[in-house]
């Protein structure tokens, strides 16, 4: 398990953000701000849970914590509530554009899950007004977290204005402008994984690395980059590894997390047709196409975290794609896979495309994608 590295308090942050020369809050960049603010766990009800707490820079910006429902949801700042849906990582979300449907009529992109909100400010903004995640009870509770320190007070007015804090709405998006600002600095997105040194000639891939990227970006034999790739080009040196589209996969329900939850009987995730700006039933059971940058250090896997094991979910796509029985069989519970939470409106044309997969071709693919580890977790990679 890993957690959150240890920081600065926000005073020391802003302090030397600011610098001891000037002293003056204009000095001090908006990230700077943002960077405090991710990590202050005063900012949740209980004192507890920051930003960082779900989306741990240890650990991929994922959540590495254990819960009453293993590591699939993560635990809110009351030490009890359970989300039905696992937090994904925060690692090149900036790249994530608005809400909107692509010249194929699907839609892409927004923020969550379901893409609810527009960007990372609206993104930034959900967590600590939810009862079940920080659990603040409304922005001018927030507003009032911030002017308890000076040091904030100070930035604040120096990067928004004398009267930014007066005004709770105004106050509360200037405080999601900084986080969002600091979400978009490198340290979310170095680009400097395996692959993106052997696109700069700085690293040779193996044998088996090799073969499981002709694979990856190979329609002839898989179905992995009609999804996960954005670009046109399959060398570009700033893919996500994600085309934002929503899609419907088949996921079970993960039942460990449903009896920790509570979730009523009969419970669905709509997914996308849940979104207000959408409310469409043919969206019944999509969800976001995450990125697959840090894929193999942010388990469990899926928007609930049904699947514990990387290699699982490339099993689990590979049997849409032939009628064997040991491809229809969940390695992770020795049964055969359960159905999909939400049956209908499944992404057929795209899970049966391509031939089925051998063991050896499956196993480079998981090596394909363990090299779109940045550097900083490849250490992690050891661990499992």
């Amino acid at each position: 398990m890993f957690t959150s590295k240890p920081v600065l308090s926000v005073a020391a942050t802003l302090a030397l953000a600011i610098g001891p020369t000037t002293g003056h809050a204009t000095d001090l960049r908006l990230e700077q701000l943002g960077e405090a603010l991710f990590f202050d766990t005063d900012l949740s009800a209980n004192r507890t849970q920051s930003c960082a707490t779900c989306h741990s820079p240890d650990a991929g910006f994922a959540d590495p914590r254990d819960s009453r429902a293993g590591r699939a949801v993560s635990l809110g700042d009351d030490g009890d509530s359970l989300g039905d849906r696992s937090a994904p990582s925060a690692a090149y979300a900036a790249f994530t554009p608005v809400l909107h449907k692509n010249a194929d009529g699907h839609w892409a992109g927004g923020m969550f899950w379901d893409g609810r909100e527009a960007d990372l400010e609206g993104q930034a903004g959900g967590p600590p007004l939810n009862p079940i995640e920080m659990g603040m009870p409304d922005k001018a509770s927030v507003v009032s977290r911030l002017q308890e320190k000076p040091e904030y007070v100070q930035a604040f007015q120096g990067l928004f204005g004398a009267d930014v804090l007066n005004d709770t709405d105004q106050a509360y998006h200037a405080m999601t402008q900084a986080i969002a600002a600091f979400e978009r600095t490198d340290a979310f997105a170095p680009f400097d994984s395996k692959y993106d040194r052997y696109l700069r000639g700085d690293y040779q891939m193996t044998a088996e690395e090799e073969l499981g990227k002709i694979l990856f970006f190979s329609e002839q034999f898989t179905n992995c980059n009609q999804c996960h790739q954005l670009r046109t080009s399959a060398v570009d040196p700033r893919e996500t590894f994600t085309n934002y589209e929503y899609h419907n996969i088949g996921v079970p329900a993960n039942l460990t997390v449903r009896k920790a939850n509570g979730s009523a009987k009969g419970y669905l995730d709509l997914g996308l047709a849940a979104n207000t700006k959408v409310r469409d039933p043919k969206q019944a059971g999509k969800f976001k196409t995450p990125t697959l940058r840090n894929v193999a250090v942010t388990g469990p896997y899926m928007h609930n975290g049904v699947f514990e094991d990387l290699r699982t979910v490339v099993l689990f796509y590979n049997r849409y794609n032939t009628v064997a029985q040991a491809r229809q069989i969940n390695p992770e519970t020795g049964k055969p896979w359960r159905d999909p939470e939400v049956p209908v409106n499944l992404s057929v044309t795209e899970l049966t495309h391509g031939p089925a997969l051998d063991d050896k071709r499956i196993d480079a693919l998981v090596a394909f994608l363990e090299t779109l580890t940045d550097a900083r977790y490849e250490p992690l990679l050891a661990e499992d």
